[in-house]
């Protein structure tokens, strides 16, 4: 569904991303694990349109996407959940969930009901300002939001960041089941454990170029990569 081909990224002098390819089959929980600084954030930016490519190319079911503004790529169907939730403080619930859907003419209330399904403490908070919900709250509103775009693919950055374990353990559950009912997720964790147990397919990036790539029940068993994130 999404192919990164030979992607390469600058900041500044600094090569971030060197060269990496990768395949997202469709439905599937594709993940990237690695060290900070590895590249894992630069290459989901890339995907959004959020940081120019150096080189390479990035497909969606065979369309170039390379280089599109990040409304293009959302409209196309990539949305972003970004590190740290980003979530508008001074923004109801509600609001916050209608901005991601700004590109939407159509009713939201079918999307609405949907991500009050998965997230029912959402809709019971619905009228409360962002700001004063938990850290799992403002992470299951970010996901929700991302969601209101209707996309194929949901990119997530860091979603179990600064959160207590029971949190983690639910918002992994709703990554499961949001991949079940049809959306194709590109994920990278610090967590490797947690991710690789979700992931279908999985790579390690290590200072901006792949090192290893498997299924995730390979590299969770791989005895490289639990040195290394497994501990």
């Amino acid at each position: 569904m999404l192919k990164i081909d030979g992607l390469k990224v600058n900041y500044g002098g600094i090569e971030a991303v060197k060269g990496i390819s990768i395949e997202v089959p469709e439905r599937q929980i594709v993940t990237l694990i690695g060290a900070n600084g590895a590249g894992k954030s630069t290459t989901l930016r890339s995907v959004a349109g959020l940081v120019k490519p150096a080189a390479g190319r990035i497909h969606l079911q065979g369309e170039d996407i390379t280089g599109l503004s990040p409304d293009r790529i959302v409209s196309k169907g990539i949305t972003l959940v970004p590190e740290g939730r980003r979530v508008f403080p001074d923004l109801t619930v509600l609001e916050n969930l209608k901005i991601g859907a700004y590109l939407r003419k159509d009713s939201l209330q079918d999307d609405l009901n949907w991500v009050y399904d998965l997230f029912p403490r959402l809709k019971e908070r619905s009228w409360q300002a962002a700001g004063t919900l938990s850290g799992g709250e403002q992470q299951m509103l970010a996901v929700g939001r991302a969601l209101m775009s209707r996309p194929k693919i949901m990119m997530m950055d860091e979603p179990s960041l600064g959160l207590a374990p029971l949190v983690v353990k639910g918002i992994f559950d709703i990554i499961k089941e949001i991949n079940k009912q049809g959306v194709t997720i590109l994920l990278i964790e610090q967590n490797a454990n947690m991710a690789l147990r979700v992931a279908d397919t999985a790579y390690v990036l290590e200072t901006g170029r792949l090192t290893m790539s498997g299924t995730g029940d390979e590299l969770l068993h791989n005895e490289a990569v639990k040195k290394a994130y497994l501990g």
